[in-house]
């Protein structure tokens, strides 16, 4: 779905938000059109989103925030979770080579992104109290949620590692059975979770009554994460990482996240946009840029108190030349690479002042852990496994530290002054679609609508999967696969429009104020902008 407005000589912008999810874009569009910040209204999103999508995220997760004000640096939220404090590495490697895939041995990293909906809200808050902000969640937890195809693939595709879960099953199956279309799933205490939240303040979920009934609850289905790992936890702000491309400024995550292969990405293939003479060469490029960013991504990306040298210095001039340097018009690189899967929502907002939020929010595989605590409703996160461990990897397992992350928020600044927040869920597949829709919208001059609609691919294996090849969805793969086998890739099919491409969405600010917003018709999600608005307004 795409919306357009255009303005009148007026100092205000055309609000607009995407998700996902429908509902989650309602939620966050009523915020703003109530003359909500873009934070206000990423709030209400981010809770709804926790609601309708809970095989994606939940507030048992970690997220990641863009806070993008006009004439200002972006600032960087950094909501994630670290290793229990008092986590037993030795006992796990006894145990086994590999981290457990579900249960409270799963369940071993804190969650962060309820104190990145309190950061925000200091940063970029209004007038609207949390009650406003969390009650169309709240009504949706206690009403039930219609199941979509989306959920029902998740309930099935999770059904062997997570339905002998207690209280899981109780939540989100259906009498011992996979969930279906037409089914509904409530979850009062969720509903609940969210009324304390608006009662009592979101620093509750960290140092109140909800901590430690949480902590409580994890240590009876086995996690080691503690009270002390709740009130030890702050979100924390940061400086983005940047890179200056020949179309502007571009701005991503630091580290724990994979921002800089996103970022790395796009300015390795800025310098080789010219050669691309076809759709196939587009691809080809960004492909062969993609295999340079990962390269660089899985040997350096960590806990940034673990790196061995700031991110930053990898977006040099002299990096991104070397790996240009490497890539071939002609031939592909052989790839065996082993990817990370990840279920994940991006939202993106912009508010009538200018401010637009590039948020991101997740639990890393399907329905995370598993582990659905009963007096709250919250589902914890598995982002376990992104460690390792190995003792002599960067990113093995150790107390107190944050796990490697596929989530990266994105903005740029182009240099006519337009301004666009975008990104995707798909873990190992974000930087991908980031740089799809990216290079298609402004590299190809395709629309923002059919830079994210059109046939995708994605280079890498998924979870359950041990394949390293390069998928195209079916018509992509008609039209182009056969050339790029002719260039060494290691090319199959998948279907058209699938979820293995990620859910992507993106908001453009034009200078004058003209809005343009698209979501992916991948999900259930859709774009809005505002109501109230002086100039014409077309929606289509």
């Amino acid at each position: 779905m795409i919306s357009q407005a255009k303005t009148q000589s007026t100092p205000q912008n055309q609000s607009a938000f995407t998700a996902p999810h429908y509902k989650a874009a309602q939620a966050g569009q009523a915020i703003l059109d109530a003359g909500g910040t873009a934070s206000e209204a990423m709030v209400a999103a981010a809770a709804m989103i926790a609601v309708q999508y809970p095989h994606m995220n939940s507030i048992g997760g970690d997220g990641f925030w863009l806070i993008c004000k006009p004439d200002e640096k972006p600032i960087a939220i950094d909501a994630c979770g670290a290793a229990g404090l008092n986590i037993d590495v030795d006992g796990y490697r006894q145990k086994g080579s590999e981290l457990p895939e579900s249960g409270g041995e799963a369940a071993i990293t804190m969650a962060g992104t309820i104190s990145g909906w309190d950061k925000a809200l200091q940063l970029n808050g209004g007038k609207h109290t949390l009650t406003e902000l969390l009650q169309p969640a709240i009504d949706a937890a206690q009403q039930g949620i219609e199941v979509t195809q989306s959920l029902v693939d998740a309930s099935e595709k999770t059904f062997n590692r997570l339905a002998s879960l207690a209280p899981f099953a109780a939540t989100y199956l259906n009498q011992g059975k996979a969930l279906q279309l037409g089914d509904a799933v409530v979850n009062q205490p969720l509903a609940e979770t969210f009324e304390h939240l608006a009662e009592h303040g979101l620093d509750d979920f960290y140092r109140g009554q909800l901590a430690l009934q949480m902590s409580q609850e994890l240590a009876l289905a086995g996690s080691p994460i503690s009270i002390d790992d709740f009130h030890n936890h702050q979100a924390k702000v940061l400086e983005p990482l940047t890179v200056e491309i020949s179309k502007g400024n571009l701005y991503n995550f630091d580290a724990p996240t994979q921002g800089l292969a996103s970022l790395l990405i796009l300015a390795i293939y800025d310098q080789l946009a010219e050669q691309a003479e076809s759709e196939c060469d587009h691809i080809h490029l960004l492909v062969e840029a993609t295999k340079q960013a990962f390269i660089i991504r899985d040997q350096q990306i960590t806990d940034a108190n673990h790196l061995t040298a700031p991110l930053q210095e990898w977006l040099s001039e002299e990096v991104i030349k070397d790996c240009v340097a490497k890539i071939s018009l002609k031939k592909s690189q052989p790839w065996p690479h082993v990817a990370k899967p990840g279920d994940t929502v991006w939202m993106g907002a912009c508010d009538q002042y200018g401010t637009m939020v590039s948020f991101i929010q997740s639990i890393y595989w399907e329905f995370g852990s598993g582990v659905v605590l009963p007096s709250s409703g919250i589902t914890w996160n598995i982002r376990a496994k992104s460690f390792t461990l190995d003792e002599n990897h960067h990113n093995v397992l150790a107390p107190g530290k944050k796990p490697f992350h596929t989530l990266n928020p994105a903005y740029v600044e182009l240099n006519d002054g337009r301004r666009m927040v975008y990104g995707t869920m798909g873990g190992e597949g974000q930087p991908q679609t980031q740089a799809c829709l990216f290079s298609r919208y402004l590299y190809q001059n395709m629309s923002l609508t059919d830079a994210l609609a059109k046939p995708r691919w994605l280079l890498g294996r998924t979870w359950g999967d041990d394949a390293n090849n390069l998928r195209l969805e079916n018509q992509l793969y008609q039209t182009h696969g056969s050339k790029l086998q002719a260039l060494g890739h290691d090319v199959t099919c998948v279907a058209n429009n699938n979820e293995l491409m990620g859910h992507a969405g993106a908001i453009m600010l034009e200078k004058q104020g003209t809005v343009i917003a698209a979501s992916d018709p991948r999900s259930d999600g859709q774009s809005l902008v505002g109501e109230n608005f002086f100039g014409e307004q077309n929606d289509c």
